[in-house]
């Protein structure tokens, strides 16, 4: 199914009237700066945010993405990935500056949107710069853990992963 071209319309609970058109090919023609680990679903069914992400805002991203993933009505620890709480409420995130553009749930809703095809040069540009940044846990866990031992700093190990950086590093 051809999708570049296609017009996106938002309308949920954080977003209306909101439209994007796709310009790349879902998952490719990515920036060569950004080379994310694993994909929106990936993530999704691996457990990331408590299984409290993009819960209202399902009938923007693909039905696929959904089939497996682990989401929850009520936000839920034991579902993320190594079961700890490892985000900040999107208050804080608004009060740090730290949402961008057209997308008020942040970074994974712009990866979310950037993985699907939309493109939005400067934008994405401030978006990949901070995903290279945040590879700098992925040295604290080298650094700070003995290899193979996934349970060390696992707080940082959820971050990477809710990042799309290899928590297995």
């Amino acid at each position: 199914m051809k999708t570049t071209g296609r017009l996106i319309h938002v309308n949920d609970r954080m977003q209306s009237d909101y439209s994007y058109r796709l310009s790349a090919p879902a998952g490719e023609d990515f920036d060569p700066d950004f080379t994310p680990h694993f994909t929106p679903q990936e993530m999704l069914e691996m457990g990331i945010f408590e299984g409290k992400y993009c819960n209202d805002c399902t009938g923007e991203l693909p039905k696929s993405w959904f089939k497996r993933a682990k989401t929850a009505d009520i936000a839920d620890v034991d579902l993320n990935y190594f079961g700890v709480k490892s985000r900040q409420p999107l208050s804080v995130w608004r009060d740090k500056g730290w949402i961008y553009g057209p997308d008020p749930r942040g970074w994974f809703q712009w990866y979310c949107r950037y993985y699907m095809g939309r493109r939005l040069p400067d934008i994405d540009a401030i978006q990949i710069k901070r995903w290279r940044g945040f590879a700098r846990h992925a040295g604290q866990i080298r650094a700070n853990c003995d290899p193979g031992d996934i349970f060390c700093r696992p707080r940082q190990r959820q971050a990477l992963l809710q990042w799309a950086h290899d928590p297995f590093v």
